[in-house]
């Protein structure tokens, strides 16, 4: 059997294309490339047994005789979606790309094709093909997560899961800190599911979403008549919370009129319930969170310094989904899996073009807005891979371009520009660390120098 030049089997490619001669062509460059080309002349050869057929890649043209290159697109991702579709034609408008990459193709080749062009396409379709193996491999040996709900393997998440194996068992207040959108309540119940209180309730109250008036109620208690309304005595959340652990998220929104009452509730663990002449005793782990920079809080007298430290005895810190490199496309994954699991709908993947429209996205609202975004994917999908069309327009890219104009204007960016991205996300997802960037790059650190200084980043 043929070994490539790494030591490796060649990786196979079906061509379907009614001209000899082209396929020949093709077949010829491929080989040189290090491929094993299979060529079929006729759509229905080409598609014969795909199912389970040893193929890494097939690559066919828009423009067959009796069956479109659309239609073989459609066939050959639902037979095989693993396996990436290249399609190539003579007319590279935008409408035509769409078409195609509506149609499950990976990739969307203009004739004349130069090796160099071949190469690039066929090594990022073989990169896509690994990826799709090695997810499948994890979803099989890693099964479902044992930190409540939190997805992803990158080494910023694994930060995160070595900190909640730690602090899970520990009585320890905790301060999660995070963008709006990352998960910080999944963290929180991670934390509680390690603990000695695993079997006790979890309670969660927001409080930027209770009034200011209401919060103190809602957290200790009332007595009946305590205010206007209170026809009943109520318990509130720290007792609910009795054994367990109580969260509050968005910790920094609460009133400073409140701050002093927490603060004792924490250091005495008894509380005094609205309208009560009595304290009641308490035993809960308080776990906080806050998307705030609570140190200008601080600094402004909006927040206690006493309450802070007394939350703050262990900071956690959850990247922003921007940092988690891959794990953006195997979240989404892991998200259409159970948003078509839920509408007994079949299966849907991702096709390379809305991988890499995730991956160059900044999510500004994280993890929540990914999990949105493949919501609306599903709906708008039509075949068994969702297409960068069926993402949001803000994910997808400028998708209003006129119909006629090249395909290389279909919501994609220069080299330079993936480059740029993907440095300043490593660089921001290490605290600006230059060294460790420039370890994770694989570069020396003068050349990461010179490159952050390109992009304005030139400071330390």
């Amino acid at each position: 059997m043929a070994v490539a030049k790494g030591g490796g089997l060649k990786p196979r490619v079906r061509i379907i294309e009614e001209d000899v001669e082209s396929a020949a062509l093709l077949a010829d460059q491929l080989g040189v490339l290090g491929w094993r080309p299979e060529i079929f002349t006729a759509a229905a050869a080409g598609l014969a047994g795909l199912e389970t057929a040893e193929v890494d890649a097939v690559l066919t043209v828009l423009e067959l005789g009796a069956t479109s290159g659309l239609e073989v697109c459609r066939a050959a991702t639902a037979a095989r979606p693993d396996v990436p579709v290249l399609l190539m034609t003579s007319y590279g408008t935008l409408s035509a790309a769409v078409e195609a990459m509506r149609a499950g193709a990976q990739d969307f080749l203009v004739k004349p094709l130069t090796r160099d062009a071949l190469d690039v396409a066929f090594t990022r379709a073989l990169e896509y093909r690994r990826l799709r193996q090695e997810l499948t491999r994890l979803r099989r040996e890693v099964g479902p997560t044992v930190h409540a709900g939190l997805l992803g393997q990158s080494p910023p998440m694994q930060r995160v899961y070595t900190l909640i194996d730690r602090l899970g068992p520990s009585s320890a207040s905790v301060l999660i800190r995070g963008e709006s959108g990352v998960g910080k309540e999944l963290v929180a119940r991670a934390l509680h599911a390690r603990s000695r209180r695993a079997d006790g309730p979890f309670v969660a109250i927001n409080c930027a979403a209770v009034p200011e008036k209401l919060l103190e109620s809602e957290l200790f208690g009332h007595e009946k008549g305590a205010f206007t309304g209170a026809d009943r005595p109520r318990a509130g959340l720290f007792r609910e919370a009795q054994g367990g652990t109580l969260f509050l998220d968005e910790i920094g929104e609460m009133s400073a009129a409140l701050q002093p009452k927490l603060l004792r509730a924490l250091q005495e663990r008894r509380i005094r319930p609205v309208g009560a002449d009595h304290e009641v005793a308490v035993d809960v782990r308080v776990i906080a969170a806050t998307h705030q920079d609570l140190s200008q809080a601080l600094k402004a007298g909006r927040f206690r310094t006493d309450l802070y430290y007394r939350l703050a005895v262990v900071l956690l810190d959850v990247p922003p989904l921007r940092a988690r490199g891959e794990d953006i496309v195997a979240m989404a994954e892991a998200f259409l899996d159970e948003i078509c699991g839920r509408d007994g709908r079949p299966a849907l993947g991702l096709s390379q073009g809305a991988a890499t429209s995730l991956m160059l996205y900044d999510w500004p609202g994280n993890v929540r807005e990914l999990k949105n975004a493949m919501e609306h994917a599903a709906a708008f999908a039509t075949g068994p891979l969702v297409q960068a069309a069926d993402l949001p327009p803000a994910i997808a890219g400028d998708s209003q371009q006129e119909p006629d104009e090249p395909a290389v204007a279909a919501g994609f960016v220069t080299l330079d520009e993936v480059e740029r991205r993907h440095i300043l996300r490593v660089f921001d997802a290490v605290g600006q660390n230059k060294s460790e960037t420039a370890r994770i790059l694989g570069i020396d650190r003068k050349t990461l120098h010179a490159r952050l200084a390109r992009y304005g980043h030139d400071g330390g």
